[in-house]
């Protein structure tokens, strides 16, 4: 008999290689597929971004969207400085700017050489423990993520003051390679990044200490995910697997500073931030050190003295970021369009997509509730995301805990425009550490809960694999 991987996919079906492969099982096209933001999709072209408002926004709220992009893209300045609404910076930090890391509002890079530190990316740290309000307990010197910047670089700059206050650590990454070998004997490379600290400027780090590598994700669509009612992601939760598929998605939940309670968490790769502005608030201050009205401490810990004494750039109210600055960001990120579907023949794959058992995790589709902004109420939107979290498996696992997300849950990643990221960014370095260069790659590094999708992918002729390949690079 014929390997698998050679034979009809008539013949996969009935074996049991992909799983339930009747027509029902694969729901009919809609046309609102090609707008994946509905009403608010737009298209990347000419000028290739994701950084472009969504298509339905009312022509009075324009001036606070690009007042917001400013906000968002300029960078900040030490304090203090005649440019008050702008100062403040650090005194640790790992960039200047939102867009400095998530370039043209998509993803960040990660170095390909052993020699170049990272910048659009960070580690973050936590020892074992009880977690509070934080999710985590932070690494007591250096806290809950490694800054690779300060203040005292910018002396280099001719400003003043910071010159005995050094970034906490450079990070660097080696690679690490291994070979997937396919039933029909195809061979591809894969690899995972292994992030080499040096310099540690503050001391050593506790012995238990855990590190995650982390690379800024694309940030179009994030207004509509905030839109979708938390009941509609509840409801796709199988935390016992009830049904028996092998997924058990779960919610995480963490703690919501603005409302002061328990809630489910959607946004961040460990599902632990509730919202879209504790999303922007929390990255403001722990990756541009911006104190601000929800994160109103300096990113330093307690031994970190010259850091906790340094000038600050906080306003009459305490913070560097007043609310109405935030609020401004915030709409800024809340009307980020979704990039149309490109057109082209990718059909097939969209079958396969379904029958190899991808939907079980990217949901295709929610329709936005009517709480939020006119203009993204109930609209379909096609994010294909539960937004929950799912085991992924020892190769993707980074043994580090957050909330209740253990350390090899992932929440699943929106797919939307992942097929345009080369052309935005001019790289792929998909899945949460910019390990995989290609959609091949990161469904190869797919394990746990997902693993029976990677094997009936693997299993299936290679012409149909480049389907689902062009599917969902189509998306």
């Amino acid at each position: 008999m014929r390997s698998p991987a050679t034979v009809p996919l008539t013949l996969l079906c009935c074996s049991g290689i992909l799983a339930a492969c009747s027509g029902s099982d694969i729901p009919p096209p809609s046309v609102s597929e090609y707008l994946p933001g509905g009403a608010a999709s737009v298209s990347v072209m000419p000028f290739v971004s994701f950084d472009k408002v969504v298509a339905n926004l009312p022509a009075e709220q324009k001036p606070d969207f690009y007042a917001g992009r400013a906000l968002a893209a300029q960078p900040w300045v030490k304090a203090p400085t005649a440019t008050d609404a702008r100062d403040g910076l650090g005194p640790l930090f790992n960039a200047r700017s939102c867009l400095a890391c998530h370039k043209k509002g998509g993803r960040g890079d990660i170095p390909e050489s052993a020699d170049t530190p990272l910048f659009s990316g960070f580690v973050r740290l936590s020892i074992p423990g009880s977690h509070d309000t934080l999710g985590v307990v932070p690494e007591p010197v250096y806290g809950e993520q490694l800054q690779g910047q300060s203040i005292s670089l910018l002396s280099q700059l001719n400003q003043p003051g910071g010159d005995d206050l050094p970034a906490e650590a450079q990070v660097f990454i080696r690679w690490e390679t291994q070979v997937f070998t396919y039933p029909d004997g195809q061979q591809t490379e894969l690899r995972k990044p292994v992030a080499d600290i040096r310099d540690l400027a503050y001391g050593p780090l506790h012995p238990d200490t855990r590190f995650s590598l982390r690379l800024a994700p694309p940030i179009h669509g994030a207004g509509l995910i905030d839109q979708i009612a938390s009941a509609d992601i509840e409801a796709l939760a199988d935390p016992q697997d009830s049904d028996g598929d092998g997924i058990s998605g779960r919610v995480n939940l963490i703690w919501n500073p603005q409302t002061r309670q328990t809630e489910p968490g959607r946004f961040g790769l460990k599902a632990n931030r509730p919202d879209l502005t504790t999303t922007i608030a929390a990255a403001f201050a722990g990756d541009i050190g911006i104190s601000n009205p929800l994160f109103p401490a300096q990113p330093c810990t307690a031994v970190q003295t010259a850091c906790l004494t340094s000038t600050d750039g906080n306003n009459e109210d305490g913070v560097e970021l007043p609310q109405h600055l935030l609020d401004l960001v915030v709409h800024y990120n809340r009307n980020l369009g979704v990039p149309k579907r490109r057109q082209q023949d990718s059909e097939p794959g969209r079958g396969l997509f379904y029958l190899s058992g991808c939907a079980g995790c990217h949901q295709p589709s929610f329709v936005t509730g009517d709480s939020g902004p006119a203009h993204l109420s109930n609209q379909t939107i096609w994010p294909f995301s539960d937004f929950l979290l799912h085991d992924m498996g020892p190769e993707l696992a980074d043994g580090r805990p957050d909330y209740a997300a253990s350390g090899s849950e992932w929440r699943t990643a929106p797919l939307w425009g992942v097929g345009q990221s080369d052309a935005v960014n001019g790289h792929g370095f998909y899945l949460h550490d910019g390990r995989a260069r290609s959609i091949e790659e990161a469904i190869l590094w797919h394990g746990g809960e997902a693993a029976q999708a990677r094997t009936r992918f693997a299993a299936l002729p290679p012409d149909d694999r480049q389907s689902l390949l062009t599917y969902v690079s189509s998306l």
